[in-house]
């Protein structure tokens, strides 16, 4: 009996491979068109970034140099460090002061002067803001607060053995009594023939308080520009 799962004879040999991936298909190349839409973005994105970096390096060299003046001020006045806060101190009172209600007023001659009365306001030589001006002799406050006001009466007649007066007088509103809230003197002497009465106080005072100057005789007052003033500042 013949065994037929033993035999000499070798299997036959396994062919060579040519191709070991037979199955991938090599791409084809990019078009023309593809590579210049390419290079044209890039140049686009390169274009964009520089001009990006330009900007902001001439921002961070310009706004440095917005924030010198008070420190070149400063430096002007002694290089001392402390003086810029000064510097700066000084120009926002300047900024504040600047909106600030304020009058500075000089007086005018009546048409007929009586023995007593209010001084008249001489609108062609004064100056007001945020105060006005009624009938002549009286100032409106139209902003609240506390007022500094100053008073200056210059007499060139009276008699020496009697002090000269003057009185700055308030009401709360028009029709409203008025009341005396400073008053001054001052006396001729037997040799001088002028004397100045002045003064000075913090009042405090509300929207719609009235303010004039009340003297004993009108035809003693000095009615120089110079000599007889009124002034009014909000602090």
């Amino acid at each position: 009996m013949i065994n037929t799962y033993h035999t000499s004879m070798a299997p036959p040999p396994i062919p060579p491979r040519m191709n070991r991936y037979p199955f991938l298909i090599p791409a084809p190349e990019p078009s023309r068109g593809y590579s210049k839409a390419l290079l044209r973005f890039l140049a686009a994105v390169v274009l964009l970034h520089f001009l990006l970096s330009l900007g902001g390096f001439v921002y961070l060299l310009l706004v440095p140099r917005k924030g010198t003046n008070s420190t070149s001020i400063a430096s002007k006045k002694g290089n001392n460090p402390s003086d810029e806060g000064k510097v700066a101190f000084h120009t926002s009172e300047r900024e504040r002061g600047s909106d600030r209600a304020m009058a500075r007023m000089t007086v005018m001659k009546h048409s007929n002067q009586t023995e007593s009365g209010y001084l008249q306001w001489n609108m062609a030589h004064s100056s007001l803001r945020d105060i006005y001006y009624y009938k002549k002799s009286w100032l409106t406050v139209e902003l609240a607060g506390d007022y500094f006001i100053s008073s200056r009466v210059t007499f060139s007649k009276g008699k020496p053995e009697q002090p000269l007066i003057s009185w700055v007088k308030l009401r709360k509103y028009k029709e409203a009594k008025e009341e005396d809230v400073m008053k001054a003197y001052c006396s001729l002497g037997s040799r001088s023939q002028v004397c100045t009465a002045s003064q000075g106080e913090m009042i405090t005072l509300e929207k719609g308080n009235q303010l004039s100057v009340w003297v004993e005789d009108l035809s003693q007052v000095d009615y120089d520009v110079k000599a007889t003033t009124f002034g009014m500042h909000r602090l």
